[in-house]
């Protein structure tokens, strides 16, 4: 039987350049869920990134927007200087509150409001950075019934930010930057009877 997941929603800052590809380009362009991700960035920032990682992925890149809808098959980023959000309704929503953990957009504000939005139906993922947003997020998503990931310390390019997720004892599953996306489609495939 199918995990009745509905979202994916990823943490990361430095490291993030070389970690995502991994990430994304392991996805089938088939893949069931919206992908949603945090990538730490200056407010000044261009769509560098959006470019970057639609190129070496099989799924569409596109920058998230106010009151959009998610939809399966699809990645989206929080855009550079807004904290993203995502309502019950399953529509995004942008803020300019004050940076939390020194970051907006933040991993804690879009895990949080993912976790208020989805439960236990929705999966997190914390991969390499440099502080320790994400930390509480992480946590959130679990409390609410979540499946919780970490990327292995060891894989990271800045351990710090997965070493700090580990550290609450939310996370169910420690895996290597290659073997991400490789749960992740087992998961979603029922070919991974995962126990939390």
């Amino acid at each position: 039987m199918r995990n009745e997941f509905k979202a994916v929603v990823i943490g990361v800052s430095a490291g993030g350049l070389k970690a995502l590809p991994v990430i994304l380009g392991g996805l089938p362009e088939y893949f069931p869920l919206p992908v949603v991700i945090v990538q730490h960035r200056m407010a000044s920032s261009d769509n560098y990134i959006i470019r970057y990682l639609g190129d070496r992925c099989s799924l569409t890149v596109k920058e998230a927007e106010e009151k959009e809808k998610m939809s399966a098959g699809n990645v989206y980023l929080a855009p550079a200087g807004y904290h993203l959000l995502i309502e019950k309704n399953t529509t995004f929503s942008l803020s300019l509150d004050d940076l939390v953990s020194f970051s907006r957009p933040s991993i804690d504000v879009l895990f949080e409001s993912a976790a208020a939005a989805f439960g236990p139906k929705l999966i997190g993922v914390i991969l390499t950075g440099a502080n320790t947003d994400g930390k509480a997020g992480i946590h959130c998503i679990k409390s609410c019934g979540g499946m919780t990931i970490a990327q292995d310390p060891e894989t990271a390019e800045v351990s710090i930010m997965p070493l700090a997720a580990i550290s609450t004892k939310s996370v169910d599953f420690i895996l290597t930057l290659d073997d991400i996306p490789l749960f992740l489609k087992e998961v979603l495939e029922g070919r991974n009877d995962v126990t939390r």
